[in-house]
């Protein structure tokens, strides 16, 4: 009988542990797994725009390059930008393209009118 219980108390103790290692080894690995994300952008696609400079700002979690217009802009540590850009009469398409450090990228896309 006390076999059993030192037995189970091994078996616990290893699954803990291994439980440990995996759950370590994901919070370590989650910038890979869940890649560059970009998020809460001021702008709102295919809205109307009465005033031709515009302020842009939103969040590029995990992102080391970020571009507006294929123009490089600056990332805070916490993946935070904001940029002012002119708008042209007519029909624009302002293109944000991010790229983290594995080399995943995400790009977003928004048409405004001026």
């Amino acid at each position: 009988m006390n076999t059993d219980i030192k037995k189970i108390l091994k078996i616990a103790s290893l699954s803990a542990f291994l439980l440990f290692i995996i759950i370590y080894a994901f919070f370590r690995t989650k910038d890979l797994i869940f890649g560059v994300k970009i998020e809460d952008v001021n702008i709102i696609d295919g809205t109307k725009i009465t005033d031709n400079i515009i302020k842009i700002t939103g969040n590029a979690k995990n992102a080391v390059n970020l571009t507006l217009n294929d123009r490089v802009i600056s990332v805070d540590q916490k993946g935070n930008f904001d940029e002012t850009i002119a708008l042209l009469s007519g029909y624009n398409i302002i293109s944000i393209k991010a790229q983290d450090e594995f080399g995943n990228s995400d790009e977003k896309n928004y048409k405004l009118i001026y």
